[in-house]
């Protein structure tokens, strides 16, 4: 086998009973890094300090991650353009922060009989989110409710959101934000 020192040069190809000597010598485990290749490849390290490093790095990286919640926006077919207004704002910020938006239709009673009215005021609501959001899923109708889920667009490098409620294009981040 291919034996690695503590740092990483090569000493050359060994026997498994002298490489495992060296290690014990060393007051390291020889830890078999590369099986597949020929001949394969050990390492001298101390196993335990490994574990516990890698296990922190795994621990860090889990710290690190945004995990996108779903976010949940409901409305009524009698809902006015301002309150819709207000809605589509909310969506915007919640997409902005990588949060996926469903977007919710509740019909009651004799509202069943016109889903249109519930399909147009979703497809307002993606055109007022277009510049921030594409369709995930189209619009569905779920018993009482017709839904769609929005997800945010990917920004290039250097692009920050627009402002809610406005008509401008996102603009270059300046250096030092």
């Amino acid at each position: 086998m291919r034996v690695l020192d503590e740092e990483g040069n090569q000493l050359g190809v060994l026997a498994t009973p002298e490489a495992l000597r060296q290690a014990q010598e060393r007051g390291l485990d020889l830890v078999e890094i590369a099986p597949t290749s020929a001949p394969p490849v050990c390492k001298y390290l101390d196993y335990g300090k490994f574990k516990y490093e890698a296990q922190k790095k795994e621990q860090d990286a889990r710290k690190r991650q945004k995990v996108a919640d779903l976010k949940e926006l409901r409305c009524t077919p009698k809902i006015g353009d301002a309150d819709l207004q207000t809605k589509i704002r909310q969506a915007h910020k919640f997409l902005s922060g990588g949060d996926r938006v469903k977007f919710s239709v509740k019909f009651r009673g004799r509202e069943m009989t016109h889903p249109e009215i519930g399909r147009a005021i979703l497809d307002r609501v993606v055109k007022g989110l277009a510049d921030v959001a594409q369709l995930e899923r189209p619009s569905l109708l779920e018993g009482r409710f017709l839904s769609i889920q929005l997800v945010a667009l990917p920004r290039q490098k250097g692009q920050t959101a627009p402002a809610p409620g406005t008509d401008e294009p996102a603009v270059p981040a300046l250096e030092g934000e």
